[in-house]
Parts: C-alpha cells; structure tokens; sequence
C-alpha cells in the first residue's frame, strides 16, 4: 500500500540528509521518482544537506500542483513510483492534500520532510496539513543540540546576531545587507524563552566579572 510519510524534526536533525539516503535506496531498487524542494539553503532547484550532499530537484511554487505535474507525466508514459518532498513546511495546505490524493488515487509512496513549527513557534500551514493527513509522522531521532547542551526543540531566527521573534514567517537565511544579517539557530524551550542564543550568552558570560576582577576589587 502507498503511504504519505511525514518525517520531521527541528533544524540540524538531518532531514535533508535523510531525504536524500531515501531517494538513493528507492533509486537503487529500480523504482523511478521525483524530488521536489522550496527555498533550499543551496538555491533554487537543488534539494541539499548540511553535510555537503547535493542533488536537482523540482522547485515548488504557489502554483505547482502536484496532482497536475504526476499525472501529465504518467499520461506521456514516464514512470513515477515515489515522491520525496524536502522543506514540505512551506508547501500550502492544498498541496499537501494533492499529495494525499496521489497517494490515495494513484498508489505513489510521498516521503515529506520538514520542520514542524516557526521561530514563534506557531505550526507551518503545510506542516498542520501534514499532520492532519499523514499516514506516519515519524520524529527523527537525530536529536540537535541547543548550545547549553540540551536537547533543541525550537527554531530561532536572529538578525545581526539577536534573535527575534516578529516578521514574515518565511524569510531565508542570508537576507541583503540592507535588512540585516537573518540566521537560524536551534535552542531548547528555556532559552528560547528567554531569547538567549549562543552569541547572547557568549557576551552574557565575557559581561561578568572574573576571579581576578574580584580579587582586585
């Protein structure tokens, strides 16, 4: 039986990489699929790790229908047995439901990969969607690391180094000069609380007064 799979985890959990390792061991086995990506770290048109792995894939859009794009390409005689779907939180909730007809109507595996909520910690669209319709949410068990050690279960977006936690819900990395430096940091719950990152810790503890200081004093 076909499945919709949703894996999901927080940044730095190895979602990229497992959704590349699942392409290699269907390709392998002569099964025939398609790899779609949004707003990969790499640029358009490309489904990447962090570890450096690499390969092309088909852009999602606003107006990509995934229903349209499988079944035009079943009618022209090309076999589509699998889908693998990375950063799947920026897809809308329709697509995510033509996912689930896919599945249902045509019989094709879709193995979604994607983060769970946003730096306010709020549910992505696609990712609610996701829940919703899945047949198996599967939590990754590569636990990332917040920087005090804990394990990470938020993601936090800073700009010039400050974390904040207003603004557009999808911003990438890497923004213009002009708009400041935008990164993404994983903490646990406590510091994300607190908005304290590594840099704002780093700069809580060199604000401190040492030994020596005291011994001087």
């Amino acid at each position: 039986m076909a499945a919709l799979v949703f894996f999901t985890g927080t940044m730095d959990s190895g979602k990229s990489t497992l959704a590349l390792q699942t392409n290699h061991n269907h390709s392998t086995r002569g099964r025939r699929g398609l790899i779609f990506s949004r707003h990969d770290r790499a640029g358009s048109e490309r489904l990447s790790s962090r570890l450096g792995l690499s390969v092309p894939s088909l852009e999602v859009t606003q107006t990509t229908d995934f229903w349209r794009e499988v079944t035009e390409r079943r009618i022209r005689g090309e076999r589509v047995d699998y889908l693998v779907c990375d950063e799947a939180q920026f897809f809308s909730s329709e697509q995510v439901e033509q996912l689930a007809r896919l599945v249902d109507e045509v019989a094709i595996d879709v193995f979604a990969f994607g983060i769970m909520t946003d730096f306010r910690t709020r549910l992505f669209p696609g990712s609610a969607r996701l829940v919703e319709l899945a047949d198996r949410v599967e939590r990754l068990q590569v636990e990332a690391l917040c920087w005090c050690g804990a394990r990470a279960t938020h993601n936090a977006r800073t700009v010039d180094g400050l974390m904040v936690t207003e603004g557009d819900q999808v911003v990438v990395g890497d923004t213009a000069p002009s708009e400041g430096h935008v990164a993404y940091e994983v903490l646990c719950r406590r510091h994300h609380v607190r908005h304290e990152t590594a840099r704002a810790a780093g700069a809580a503890e060199l604000s401190q007064p040492t030994l020596a200081d005291s011994l001087e004093l």
